[in-house]
């Protein structure tokens, strides 16, 4: 599959292929390049949800987040110190099912899908509320857009290990809590092998704080090469509690995975990690998410992936359709605009009234997964919403995915 008008329209039912405008495979372009004019962040109250989750910057106390001093710089990405703090957040915190860490706020990859911006953006805002942004800061916060600087001001969150040891005190309440088979997933917002890890190893701490303990359900989440590092460690929980590893891959096509994940591992770097991994006696699956409707959706690209994946021995493979909420939309969407223009349109008008796609579309990718897993022996893993609806009875012979 090449990267090349991968954008498809609809005809007869049928996606077909396009003539899609060539972007900048491999080039970082600056955010004054992209024509998008800086602005402040919004001041409308986040959901509650991520509001709950913001509150893991501020001091235990429940004080004014820190101060975010600068700590290092990579390129034209800025490293800023913040405290811990709640590090370890729970069901009730954030609306989901299970315990949640993220070692770091923002992430470099510059995933153009990422749903995690806003939360990065609220706490600049509360930082710059509080008076507690150095100028440095402080001046970011006016000039760049806020997915931006998600992408570009990457919050590192010292003493990780020591608040995570605490709050896991054998004979605690959270401890017992999670004796009893409530799972930690780590990177649920950002990833945590991102490349802030290899100068700043919070989650190798992280690790080593979850490797003294036996018994627990551990989920990692990441698409970073980097965290074959810490086989050491994660071969030692692994023996002492439940560990899976989730790898992120959306395609297996090079240069288009450069131009939605400009500064992530490539593909290739993924499947040799997923190898490792599984060699090493680690239970690895593969997340194809999100599937982006009209680009990353062609079935035969995805029976690629998934037989791939099945050949390297992935436990699982799951798949979702693109979540557009808003805090992407203003990352995406003029992504869209600018290298897949046929798509754009049609992509306002899908999520003009929803973050999901049409529950035709979601279904239809649900059946074509499940029976490409079927076909290459791996097991399917369904990521549902509250909010999907139950299957209707659809032909099978023809399974199609049909956006528009």
């Amino acid at each position: 599959m090449s990267g090349e008008g991968m954008q498809r329209e609809k005809s007869s039912g049928k996606w077909e292929r396009g003539n899609g405008k060539r972007g900048f495979p491999g080039t970082v372009v600056r955010a004054e390049e992209r024509d998008i004019p800086p602005r402040r962040a919004s001041r409308v109250a986040p959901p509650a949800y991520v509001a709950r989750a913001s509150e893991e910057v501020l001091s235990p106390s429940g004080g004014a987040p820190s101060a975010f001093q600068s700590i290092g710089a990579q390129s034209d990405i800025q490293y800023h110190a913040m405290a811990a703090g709640r590090l370890l957040n729970a069901p009730e915190q954030t609306g989901m099912g299970f315990w949640s860490i993220n070692p770091y706020v923002g992430c470099a990859f510059g995933c153009t899908y990422c749903y995690a911006r806003y939360a990065h953006s609220y706490v600049m805002e509360r930082g710059e509320a509080a008076g507690t942004l150095e100028p440095g800061m402080r001046s970011d916060v006016e000039r760049l857009p806020p997915w931006l600087a998600f992408e570009r001001r990457i919050l590192v969150k010292q003493g990780a290990s020591g608040a995570l040891r605490a709050s896991l005190a054998r004979g605690g309440t959270r401890h017992r809590t999670l004796r009893t088979g409530e799972s930690i997933v780590i990177g649920t917002a950002t990833d945590p092998y991102q490349p802030a890890e290899r100068r700043f190893r919070v989650t190798r701490g992280l690790l080593e704080v979850l490797a003294e303990h036996k018994g627990l359900q551990i989920v990692v989440i990441t698409k970073s090469p980097l965290i074959t590092r810490d086989l050491d460690l994660l071969s030692r929980m692994a023996a002492r509690s439940t560990l899976s590893i989730h790898l992120s891959l959306i395609t297996l096509d090079r240069d288009l995975a450069r131009r939605i994940e400009p500064r992530a591992p490539t593909p290739d770097a993924r499947l040799r990690t997923l190898r490792r991994l599984r060699e090493a006696g680690i239970d690895t699956g593969v997340n194809c998410m999100p599937v982006l409707p009209g680009i990353t959706d062609d079935p035969r690209a995805l029976e690629a992936l998934v037989r791939q994946v099945a050949e390297l021995g992935a436990t699982y493979v799951g798949a979702c359709a693109l979540r557009l909420q808003r805090s992407a939309r203003a990352r995406y969407l003029p992504f869209i605009e600018r290298e897949f223009p046929a798509l754009h349109g049609k992509y306002r008008s899908q999520y003009a009234s929803s973050h999901q796609v049409n529950d035709r579309y979601r279904q239809g990718l649900g059946r074509l997964m499940s029976k490409l897993c079927d076909r290459y022996g791996v097991r399917w893993r369904n990521y549902r919403s509250d909010d999907d609806v139950q299957e209707a009875p659809i032909d099978e012979s023809a399974v199609q995915l049909s956006l528009f």
